[in-house]
């Protein structure tokens, strides 16, 4: 077996995968990158092609408020604009909320994105790690966190619902009360919701226009298949928005990324197939997982957190996938907090999943999980 690979924080890194086993990055099959295998939308395909034959698409600058684009934004989650702050990516809008605030201590329940302690801590914060229960399916639990932000003096917390790396999602009424709480003590919740768009009935983003304790992140490009045009927003009071527009750099949203999001966003009908698409092949997989003896949470997202058997060298059966399948699962080794027996994979398209359904029954036969005969 060859010496351990150095990985990424981020899933969807074929090209150093590809190189570390000399495998052509083509392919590789990636489940380690949540994006949404329908791929764009067409209408953003077609604005691009329109954008690309107008020169000034490229010969002029783009518009430093972003008018459009948060108009866009507006009329989707029904806030103003000046609600609004936009970025290329979720760290830089993390970092501008973390300086205006002048955080100090953040309670941070793991596990969790690696992203989420890197970007408190660039900041100048206090990571106080909150320990999610297991047993308890990694459930947000008001009471333990209240202790947790009190016991540490915490000025802030942060979340993501639906969670990064479980999927689990705390339902809107919950994600209220556990808000409420922590406004009776000061304390400002920092929520990302990069993958509520598979689940919208659990959104509190419409709740941080008028809450002083409250900023909702979210990501446009992971549901819309663009990823590679960096765009996220945050939805907060206006003052707060106003302070933390100082703190991201001018011109964050190229002009083509602009108008692609602007079409994306206006495509109710592709949202809804995709969320219906998803829960058809999630389904599928929790049923096909479960007879391979490969236990799952309870997730919303596009995405299955796993849990092995305790007798499973799982990093030998990340590799040998790889290897032997050309299929790339998410290594958990950097979710803080998480154990070493999970993997995570993505909801991808039918043929997909059942292409890594067989490659785990053939992995069986090779000695990394029981087979299915002894079920």
């Amino acid at each position: 077996m060859s010496a351990p690979l150095s990985l990424a924080a981020h899933g969807g890194q074929l090209l150093q995968i590809a190189s570390r086993f000399g495998i052509p990055a083509e392919r590789l099959s990636d489940f380690s990158a949540n994006i949404n295998p329908a791929g764009p939308p067409a209408p953003v395909l077609e604005a691009i092609r329109r954008a690309l034959e107008d020169p000034t698409t490229l010969t002029t600058y783009p518009d430093l408020e972003l008018t459009e684009l948060k108009q866009a934004i507006s009329a989707c989650i029904g806030a103003a604009s000046e609600n609004i702050a936009v970025a290329n990516g979720f760290a830089p809008l993390l970092d501008a909320a973390l300086r205006s605030l002048g955080i100090r201590r953040c309670l941070l329940p793991v596990p969790s994105f690696s992203e989420y302690r890197s970007g408190l801590e660039k900041a100048g914060v206090a990571v106080i790690p909150f320990h999610l229960s297991q047993k308890n399916g990694f459930e947000y639990e008001n009471d333990p966190i209240r202790t947790a932000l009190h016991d540490h003096s915490c000025d802030a917390i942060l979340l993501a619902n639906p969670q990064n790396p479980s999927g689990v999602t705390c339902d809107a009424e919950k994600m209220r009360e556990l808000i409420a709480m922590a406004a009776r003590h000061n304390v400002t919740v920092l929520l990302d919701e990069a993958f509520i768009d598979y689940c919208p009935v659990a959104s509190v983003t419409p709740l941080a226009i008028d809450n002083a304790n409250l900023i909702v992140f979210r990501s446009v490009t992971k549901f819309f298949a663009v990823p590679g045009l960096r765009v996220a927003y945050a939805a907060a009071e206006s003052s707060k928005i106003q302070t933390m527009s100082r703190y991201i750099a001018p011109w964050p949203i190229a002009n083509i990324a602009s108008i692609a999001v602007c079409a994306a966003l206006q495509d109710r009908a592709y949202a809804e197939e995709s969320r219906l698409a998803n829960d058809r092949r999630h389904f599928w997989l929790v049923e096909q997982l479960a007879q391979l003896q490969i236990a799952t949470y309870p997730s919303r997202a596009n995405f299955l957190l796993l849990r092995f058997p305790a007798a499973v060298n799982v990093s030998a059966l990340w590799e040998r996938m790889i290897v032997d399948e050309q299929i790339v699962l998410r290594s958990c080794t950097n979710f803080e907090g998480l154990r070493a027996e999970h993997l995570r994979i993505a909801v991808r398209s039918g043929s997909e999943n059942e292409r890594l359904i067989r490659g785990l029954e053939r992995a069986m036969a090779k000695g990394f999980i029981p087979s299915r005969k002894h079920i």
